[in-house]
């Protein structure tokens, strides 16, 4: 996995945590002392997302999990008085049972999702939550333009996230729905205002064009940006204002454990 760039991430910080505050208001866990005990952030990245639970849960123990140091570092100097590990969230196990699991914008990057979802789930005892948000974004666009540009970079970039691993709400349900008392998911597409299309590049720079520049060598890099920018350009026209807006869609899973 290429490394990360939290300030690049951070960015966009405000917009990024949104899909984070509509997730959480859909967790059904009370907010009394005392309950829940332990909660989880997995693949918190620079801690935006985790700065929410310990804000509705002050009292609870909150763990933020992501296997990037870098974004760690940035978590613990803005968040000193959460807990954080630095571990593969495909592969991690709980110390301790925690009534919430909470992963905005970060399963999507792991593969066996038909493995993933279940193994996680069974983690929880019963009323505990598993609480999901990915972005559904492989066929819009601005990801589509990532691998299919064509150019002397083509050869390399052929096998980078050649596959998507967020599947239909359906997937998940039927994944989770046999061992959990409810199951709440939804859809949703942002229309992120951007002031151009520059913004939006630097937007995915953050994200999902990661490793695509990180299989390319100095000497294409520049070239492959200005031919995404391009791309982008069209894909994206400019509204009334000048403005361009950055269609994405997110899809949202709340299941509680029976």
């Amino acid at each position: 996995m290429p490394t990360w760039d939290e300030a690049q991430y951070l960015k966009f910080a405000d917009q990024r945590t949104r899909p984070s505050h509509e997730l959480l208001a859909r967790v059904p866990l009370p907010d009394a002392p005392g309950s829940p005990r332990f909660v989880v952030d997995l693949g918190c990245g620079p801690g935006n997302s985790t700065a929410l639970l310990q804000q509705r849960w002050p009292d609870a123990r909150v763990l933020g999990v992501d296997n990037s140091p870098e974004m760690l570092a940035r978590a613990r100097r803005d968040y000193p008085d959460i807990e954080w590990e630095e571990a593969d969230i495909g592969h991690w196990r709980a110390a301790q049972t925690p009534e919430l699991i909470f992963a905005n914008a970060a399963l999507q990057w792991l593969p066996d999702h038909e493995r993933l979802f279940p193994a996680l789930f069974s983690q929880l005892d019963a009323g505990g939550v598993m609480a999901v948000q990915m972005p559904h974004s492989f066929d819009q666009p601005s990801h589509r333009a990532m691998r299919e540009i064509e150019g002397p970079w083509s050869s390399l970039i052929t096998s980078t996230r050649s596959f998507s691993p967020v599947s239909p709400a359906a997937f998940y349900y039927d994944l989770l729905a046999p061992q959990a008392a409810h199951v709440d998911l939804w859809q949703t597409t942002y229309e992120h205002v951007m002031p151009d299309a520059q913004a939006i590049v630097e937007w995915v720079k953050g994200t999902g064009l990661r490793p695509y520049l990180k299989a390319l060598p100095d000497t294409l890099r520049k070239d492959y940006l200005a031919a995404y920018l391009a791309a982008i350009d069209h894909a994206y026209p400019p509204r009334s204002d000048g403005r361009r807006l950055f269609s994405f869609p997110r899809l949202f899973l709340v299941a509680v454990r029976r």
